[in-house]
């Protein structure tokens, strides 16, 4: 089905749709246009051009040429640029410098178009109108000031196999968002997130939205370790640029990243800064694009018990911190253990979560010096331990793990709020 959308808004700097020009890898000169490789008076051009390289000099290694124009140049598009990526084990020697090229869906990946959303109607139907006959796995994050349930959530990215769409929360308002509302509570588009904890927070404290039927790649990422029998350490969850760069499901670095936390700290109001700027809608594209590629090499590696374990912890995740008077009542059942798994195949304890609210003055004693009370409970009942911090809610803290062994830490937690 077509999508409906129209020109994004002036982004305030470079126009957007040079965040969304084609990428082309060139290898031979016949890939290159005709005007370009025989320049005539009757073809003029005008056309950007940089060289990358090792000690770029006469004696250096010149590695990659880029050359782009666009029609707003006078030129037909074009834009030429080779890109490489460490090979894991590999050296710096031969002709190669220890380096291979992207695969081409991962540089379809880097040119895809990129779409500002101030107004619903310049979403896709499919995803406006989720249906069985048209299930969708979408890419999805949400960008704001203090994100949780009191900040502001300011763009929503939704990438699509051939878009990404940022949906502006400030230009479009509080319409816009509802308008995503059964999207992101159907059972029939996936979200593929990392680590959506305060992102359902804030959409369920200001919208309402009770975020559902999420793959959270993180949680994936450390079901997968476990399948290969890696051991992680209680406190260790992988980070997004962690993630990005492992070979095994992208191999991308993201240096921009701790470029945008720079410019966070300078300015925490960042995310509400309008029109759009070049640097913010390039960050904002760049968590969500390769999400799902990453689903995609992450499904094949899951087991069918890893699968329906990472669906439990997903939608627990969702709710972590969206605790309300009615413990969680409205929102949708837990995914039950799927028939299709065979009989003889060991299935672990389902997860469940557990709030443990913690009388004033006691979560120095539930926390410990560093953390270290926190850390014994997890070591001693492999279970996760989240605290609602200075985002809150702060008296409040977070079980997730199997029956047993939740029971099991919620008694040495209430024990420690016991001792003097």
């Amino acid at each position: 089905m077509a999508s409906a959308h129209s020109d994004p808004p002036d982004s305030g700097g470079a126009p957007p749709e040079l965040l969304s020009l084609p990428v082309r890898v060139i290898t031979e000169p016949g890939q290159l246009p005709v005007e370009f490789l025989e320049p005539s008076a009757a073809h003029k051009l005008v056309i950007g051009f940089d060289c990358e390289g090792v000690d770029l000099c006469r004696h250096g290694a010149l590695c990659i040429m880029q050359v782009s124009s666009s029609e707003r140049s006078g030129g037909r598009e074009l834009r030429a640029r080779a890109f490489a990526r460490p090979v894991a084990g590999v050296g710096g020697g031969g002709r190669e410098g220890g380096r291979e090229a992207l695969p081409a869906s991962e540089f379809e990946l880097l040119s895809l178009p990129v779409r500002v959303i101030t107004e619903p109607g310049q979403l896709p139907v499919e995803f406006l109108e989720p249906s069985a006959a048209h299930k969708l796995v979408i890419g999805f994050d949400c960008e704001g000031v203090d994100l949780c349930r009191h900040g502001a959530l300011c763009i929503m990215q939704l990438a699509f196999p051939n878009a990404v769409y940022l949906v502006d929360a400030i230009d479009g308002g509080k319409e816009l968002i509802q308008a995503c509302k059964p999207a992101l509570e159907s059972e029939y588009v996936t979200k593929v997130i990392h680590d959506c904890k305060r992102d359902s927070e804030a959409l369920y404290f200001q919208f309402g939205i009770k975020l559902h039927n999420v793959m959270d790649t993180q949680i994936a990422y450390s079901l997968l370790e476990e399948q290969e029998g890696k051991k992680r350490a209680h406190d260790e969850y992988i980070s997004f640029v962690h993630l990005l760069a492992d070979p095994r499901y992208c191999g991308m670095p993201y240096p921009e990243k701790e470029e945008v936390r720079t410019l966070l700290r300078q300015d925490p109001n960042f995310w509400t800064n309008r029109p759009l700027s070049q640097m913010m809608m390039r960050a904002a594209t760049d968590d969500v694009r390769f999400l799902l590629s990453i689903h995609e090499k992450m499904m094949e590696k899951l087991t069918k018990v890893s699968l329906w374990r990472l669906s439990v912890r997903s939608e627990l995740y969702c709710r972590c911190f969206c605790i309300n008077d009615n413990l969680y009542a409205d929102w949708p059942p837990l995914p039950t253990v799927p028939d299709e798994i065979e009989p003889d195949v060991y299935v672990p304890e389902a997860d469940i979560l557990s709030v443990l609210d913690v009388p004033p003055g006691k979560m120095g004693r539930v926390i410990g010096r560093k953390g270290s009370s926190i850390m014994e409970v997890k070591q001693s009942c492999n279970v996760e331990i989240h605290i609602g911090g200075a985002k809150g809610p702060p008296d409040r803290v977070f079980i997730i793990g199997p029956v047993k062994e939740v029971r099991k830490a919620e008694a040495i937690l209430r024990g420690r709020m016991l001792e003097f």
